[in-house]
């Protein structure tokens, strides 16, 4: 089913999956092939979301270090995605993202190597306030 735009806001992009329903802001790392969203699921009242798809899967027990705003927080993680551990360190990371340049996540893969997933913020929040918007009435 072909999600709807809901607009593009630098490298942060903004889309309404009706489907769902559920809407989100997403914006691909700066290499290496991750992504990051913030989600909106109305059904399940479920608004700001953070979740990572990580370039590589982390190594074994090592959890992911998210690093924005001066602040780190650690990600639960699940094969490549990965999620804070609750809605008031999603609320912390919401507030770092509206007011930061860029965020990193971190984490050894499974070759023992560091490898880093960077994104540039500009747009992000128009693209968060655009997602919330559109499922502003349920979906």
């Amino acid at each position: 089913m072909a999600r709807d735009s809901l607009g593009m806001f630098e490298g942060w992009g903004a889309f309404r999956d009706p489907a769902v329903p559920r809407c989100y802001a997403i914006a691909v790392a700066e290499k290496g092939g991750g992504y990051a969203d913030v989600g909106v699921w109305p059904r399940r009242h479920v608004r700001g979301q953070v979740h990572f798809r990580l370039s590589k899967v982390p190594q074994g027990k090592e959890a992911p270090r998210l690093v924005v705003g001066g602040r780190r927080f650690e990600l639960l993680a699940s094969g490549r995605d990965a999620w804070l551990s609750d809605g008031r360190a999603e609320a912390a990371v919401l507030a770092a993202m509206r007011s930061s340049a860029g965020m990193t996540v971190s984490a050894r893969g499974g070759d023992g190597k560091l490898f880093t997933d960077s994104y540039r913020l500009v747009g992000a929040a128009s693209a968060i306030d655009s997602a919330l918007v559109g499922c502003a009435g349920g979906g």
